[in-house]
């Protein structure tokens, strides 16, 4: 048996890459086209990408798994985005993260969309998104707890609760927005959701 080449490797990855890529935009072009994720099946993704069926079980294990990875890198982002929070001396900052945080939602609302209602039924998908927002909460703890620190936020505030409120608590108050406003009060709501944290939370009176 002839030895696999370093070329020959690189060629089978680049190829591998290709069909995962076409896979997963095959299933983008469905969601956007307005298929609700339970209703699209393996043989719909498999006919839109132009891939044999086992071809696709062997870059997949299912069509939740092209689902989760589709949204991997969306997720990153937007944990990077968060990592970067700083909601600095006024609300005002605070308001154009939760703009840029709607900009993102709405350019990928079909895909949010299938994960939160694939994770109504599906484990596999809501472990991705039960982690997702799990990766939010941490990074709003640890915030929370070093402003207690410091001083800006009361210390009778109490953190976990507060951190569990604002992540899950706005994740479900933008899913609800970017379904029943057409965009044009996306400045309205980044803006009321940054006063509610940044008084409700971040620089509550130390004697409310």
């Amino acid at each position: 048996m002839r030895p696999v080449t370093r070329r020959q490797a690189d060629h089978h990855a680049v190829r591998s890459a290709a069909t995962v890529a076409q896979v997963m935009a095959a299933l983008r072009q469905l969601l956007d086209g307005g298929e609700a994720f339970s209703e699209i099946s393996v043989q719909r993704i498999l006919e839109k990408a132009g891939v044999s069926r086992a071809t696709f079980y062997g870059h997949f294990q299912s069509k939740s798994d092209v689902l989760v990875r589709l949204t991997n890198g969306l997720r990153e982002s937007l944990l990077a985005l968060a990592q970067q929070w700083d909601p600095g001396v006024s609300p005002d900052r605070l308001t154009r993260f939760f703009e840029e945080v709607i900009k993102i939602h709405r350019a990928h609302q079909s895909v949010l969309t299938a994960v939160r209602e694939a994770a109504t039924y599906d484990s596999t998908v809501d472990d991705f998104y039960a982690a997702d927002l799990e990766g939010f909460d941490a990074v709003t703890l640890r915030f929370l707890l070093s402003e207690q620190a410091t001083g800006l936020t009361p210390a009778n505030l109490d953190a976990v609760s507060a951190s569990r409120i604002i992540v899950w608590g706005g994740a479900q108050a933008i899913a609800h927005h970017i379904r029943v406003d057409d965009g044009s009060g996306d400045t309205v709501f980044a803006r009321e959701l940054a006063l509610i944290w940044w008084h409700g939370a971040y620089r509550r009176p130390a004697d409310a």
